[in-house]
């Protein structure tokens, strides 16, 4: 049984930082990685690392986000700084099992019910 859980979402100014925690258990994950959904807007991929520490990211975040793992506690974080309104949305925690060309464009295999960020 799959199990992805997140913390440490919040409120925060403009221009100011929050660090997310993800605890995955339950299986083999070749990617982890933080997708955002903004209401009205559609599912967007923000940052990905493979197990081998390979890292990706999404345009709007490139230089203030940072994506990290412990994989020994399969944990994933992500360091978000500089936020902006436009960062605002609930931000989900992924596991894809597989390889992928383009990990924040291919489908995700388990996803965690997510946790609020608020940019006022």
């Amino acid at each position: 049984h799959v199990q992805l859980v997140e913390s440490g979402g919040g409120l925060v100014q403009p221009g100011g930082s929050l660090r997310l925690s993800c605890a995955g258990s339950g299986g083999y994950y070749a990617y982890m990685g933080w997708f955002r959904q903004a209401p009205g807007k559609e599912r967007e991929g923000v940052a990905a690392i493979s197990i081998s520490a390979d890292r990706y990211y999404a345009d709007p975040v490139k230089g203030r986000f940072t994506i990290s793992q412990d994989n020994a506690k399969n944990m994933v974080y992500l360091q978000m700084d500089s936020l902006k309104f436009e960062d605002t949305g609930t931000y989900i925690c992924a596991a894809r099992r597989y390889w992928a060309a383009a990990p924040l464009a291919a489908e995700w295999d388990y996803l965690g019910r997510g946790t609020q960020v608020t940019v006022s």
